[in-house]
């Protein structure tokens, strides 16, 4: 069971939320659902994927003697092993939240709504005051979720994004007032999370019917995906294309994980600001070094939320305006969203690493340098690889993507194909 659903949710996951859209709005037409079912179909594949590996990496030492004592496995794992999980999942459910989002804004270059199809209908009207302020809706937009994920997880006592272990205030330590506001906004956004369900499906009105009467034409076009309807011949001319498409991912992620890693020590709150591993309380110039650490990582921090809030298809979009199609401006696109992502998740690596050696080092005369160069880089670089990693399996996905709107590769010859209904 374990292998069989493994390898089937593989198969969503690897095809793109717009590719979903795609296909799906030739079955189902223009409607709110179209958005709703592409973004839930391979969200929902990647989500179960890293829920289940939160589940396999939490401690089952209370469940294992909850189920020695006599305890049914079922209550136990709903007693003993899913409050220790519930952290994680939540923290990995708002980082999934504000990808789809992004997604969302990018499922509107087909016409499904909100704020990506006002935004392209800015831009193939060259009204680049509309496409700005969709801009700053978008940014806004994502900044108000991220803030209230990092205040969300800082008051549960998690303080990193996608870590599989959790970290947690002494209880001892905590003052009786903080711990009744926290609870209280704890209760306040579970609440709300609980509540957006039914407000949104009333909001947009889905019209689940569609989905009975488009039945024929979904199993139609299920039938064209069986692996006799391949077309060999065909196949063979994609090679040049698929190179492209790697090659355009190499660059993208090579160029984002580069600024990410430098931006990420400007954007973390242990660095600059006073009483941080590279500036201490006690220097004669703490007084006015503090508003330029400050400004130092708000600037850096509206940068990364900057990139990552608009996503890569638009940014290839406004990108091609100003040059040519091609390889560069899809993975100068996938670059700069991919850029503001790890910039972000670096920042909070960086602010999670154990500041006693690097403290040492620095109270041995060690310059700033020498503590990144041979403190923080050593101690992260492992986490900063797999960030970028996996990354890369988002990008190599995009780059489909940024191809539909003329970027090159497989998504230029996809979109050729869809046009003539081939």
């Amino acid at each position: 069971i374990w292998q069989t659903l493994r390898g089937f949710l593989a198969i969503p996951r690897a095809i793109h939320e717009l590719i979903w859209g795609l296909l799906l709005v030739n079955v189902l037409g223009l409607d709110p659902i179209v958005g709703v079912l592409a973004i839930a179909i391979p969200f929902g594949a990647i989500t179960a994927k890293v829920f289940s590996e939160i589940i396999d990496e939490t401690p089952t030492k209370p469940l294992e003697a909850l189920c020695g004592s006599g305890v049914r496995p079922e209550i136990a794992f709903l007693y003993a092993h899913l409050p220790q999980a519930l952290p994680n999942l939540l923290s990995y459910g708002f980082y999934r939240f504000e990808c789809s989002l992004r997604a969302a804004a990018v499922l509107g270059i087909i016409g499904a709504g909100g704020l990506g199809y006002q935004i392209f209908l800015s831009l193939q009207s060259l009204r680049y005051e509309q496409l700005w302020t969709g801009f700053y809706a978008l940014i806004l937009l994502n900044g108000l979720v991220d803030l209230w994920s990092a205040t969300l997880r800082r008051k549960m006592g998690f303080v990193s994004r996608m870590d599989l272990t959790s970290k947690r205030r002494n209880p001892a330590t905590s003052e009786t007032s903080r711990t009744q506001v926290d609870s209280w906004f704890i209760r306040l956004s579970l609440g709300a999370i609980a509540l957006s369900l039914p407000l949104c499906f009333s909001y947009l009105q889905l019209d689940w019917s569609r989905l009975s009467r488009a039945w024929p034409l979904i199993v139609d076009l299920a039938s064209s995906l069986a692996p006799t309807r391949v077309l060999s011949s065909f196949s063979y001319s994609l090679l040049p294309l698929t190179l492209q498409t790697v090659a355009m991912s190499v660059l993208a992620i090579s160029l984002a994980g580069i600024a990410g890693v430098l931006l990420s020590f400007p954007a973390a709150q242990n660095f600059f600001l006073p009483g941080g591993i590279l500036h201490s309380v006690g220097s004669a110039q703490s007084h006015s070094r503090l508003g330029v650490g400050h400004c130092l990582m708000l600037l850096a921090r509206l940068i990364l939320l900057a990139s990552r809030a608009i996503p890569a298809p638009i940014m290839a979009l406004v990108i091609l305006y100003g040059m040519y199609p091609g390889i560069w401006p899809g993975a100068l696109a996938l670059a700069v969203h991919n850029f503001g992502i790890l910039g972000r998740l670096m920042a909070e690596v960086n602010e999670n690493l154990p500041d006693g050696p690097l403290r040492a080092l620095r109270s041995l005369g060690a310059s700033s340098t020498g503590v990144v160069l041979y403190g923080i880089l050593p101690a992260n670089l492992s986490r900063f690889l797999a960030y970028i990693l996996y990354r890369w399996e988002v990008c190599l996905r995009e780059t489909v993507i940024v191809g539909l709107v003329g970027a090159g590769g497989l998504g230029r010859l996809i979109t050729e194909q869809l046009s003539s209904f081939a």
